[in-house]
């Protein structure tokens, strides 16, 4: 007599995609993965308890994510895996700052406009198209004639991926 002795499935139970800040990819980290089902004392854990993949890199709310989990141990050849579903998460803009910003002197001309310049982006992700559109505009605190007067930059971001960013403008110009 012969017979077969097939794979016993397993579950997780617990698991939790994670928020993440935007960085350009859809890998994501799963935690509170916990196996369900291994028999007695078998040695069978999760070899990757943390891996997900998002449905999109971009930023966005409630975005499906798919586990990528995986059974390790001596006793893992005895079992198989039904990998959790309905996980979800989000992703949040990346925050890019200003440097080299600076406000320029200017004549007296009525108005509080001022130039800005040498101002470039940092912390963009890899080719993201990103960039300032208008990284020459400022405002004075005041339209009259003084020294060391604060201002105010004016920088938005533009371009295909801005929406996967946030701006911090810089401060302490005049």
């Amino acid at each position: 007599l012969s017979a077969n002795i097939t794979q016993k499935t397993l579950t997780v139970s617990g698991a939790q995609a994670e928020n993440k800040v935007y960085d350009g990819n859809t890998s994501d980290t799963i935690s509170g993965a916990s196996l369900l089902g291994v028999v007695g004392s078998d040695n069978v854990s999760l070899s990757n308890p943390e891996l997900g993949t998002f449905a999109q890199a971009t930023v966005g709310t409630g975005i499906a994510v798919t586990a990528n989990l995986k059974l390790a141990g001596a006793d893992s050849a005895n079992y198989s895996l039904t990998q959790p579903t309905g996980l979800s998460a989000n992703i949040t803009q990346k925050t890019l700052t200003v440097s080299g910003a600076q406000a320029e002197n200017k004549v007296y001309n009525g108005t509080k406009t001022d130039t800005i310049t040498g101002a470039s982006l940092v912390g963009v992700v890899g080719s993201d198209n990103v960039s300032l559109s208008n990284p020459e505009l400022g405002t004075f605190a005041q339209a009259t004639v003084g020294t060391g007067i604060a201002v105010t930059a004016n920088l938005k971001l533009a371009g295909a991926d801005s929406a996967n960013y946030s701006l911090t403008k810089p401060t302490g110009l005049s």
